[in-house]
């Protein structure tokens, strides 16, 4: 843990989640604000003063973040809801590091590490929320919902069949598997990703490609307008 490795620590034992603005906080001065990044790869006192700084607006950012979602997470304690949003200030600190050449200073400094805190916290309780529950692998389209009328699912019962078709001939297992995963069954990215040892781009590239190779199969079967990309009427 990164926590671990730093020579500091914001760990505390007590039960009491810190709730925080949604806005990152200024530093006392200018230097601060603007330009305290540049002491990052720095030895000696100022650059763990920079670390330092940077460590706790990432705090402050994942404890609002996992703050506002802690719904998703129902029976959570403080305690635990903390402990998510310390895990979540670790790993957006190394994604910060491993990022930082690309800061371009379009936008104040301490607003670009913030969002990495927003991500970092959503992703984990995503992964959290999913932790007990299986992902499925299908390749197969699940039933028609018995509660749709029949008027409904005889409308679309030609179009899903086709769609149904396609990816079953349009597409390989993988993409099968990660569409089905993705778009219908909801399951979230980073947690598709984490349970099949891969990465997030990897798999929207999965679907950008499937989804144009189901166009190209519906447009085939007469189910997809190839100029306006909509079902024919």
């Amino acid at each position: 843990m990164l926590l671990e490795a730093l020579p500091f620590s914001t760990r505390h034992g007590g039960g009491t989640m810190t709730i925080v603005s949604d806005l990152p906080v200024s530093g006392g001065d200018e230097m601060r604000e603007d330009n305290w990044h540049h002491h990052l790869g720095a030895g000696g006192s100022v650059g763990l003063d920079a670390q330092r700084q940077l460590h706790e607006l990432l705090l402050k950012a994942t404890r609002l973040q996992v703050w506002r979602l802690r719904h998703q997470l129902p029976g959570a304690g403080t305690t635990d809801l903390d402990d998510l949003a310390q895990q979540a200030a670790d790993d957006a600190h190394l994604a910060v590091l491993r990022k930082i050449d690309t800061f371009e200073g379009r936008s104040r400094f301490s607003t670009w590490v913030y969002k990495f805190g927003i991500l970092h916290a959503g992703v984990a309780i995503r992964r959290q929320a999913w932790r007990h529950h299986e992902v499925a692998l299908s390749e197969t389209l699940p039933l028609i919902d018995p509660e749709h009328s029949p008027a409904s699912i005889a409308e679309g019962g030609d179009l899903r069949q086709a769609v149904q078709e396609a990816i079953a001939s349009a597409l390989m297992s993988h993409q099968r598997q990660v569409v089905i995963a993705l778009l219908i069954d909801d399951v979230p990215i980073d947690v598709l990703a984490e349970r099949m040892d891969t990465t997030r781009n990897a798999l929207y590239k999965n679907v950008h490609d499937a989804r144009k190779r189901l166009c190209e199969a519906l447009i085939a079967s007469g189910h997809l307008d190839a100029r306006s990309g909509r079902t024919p009427s």
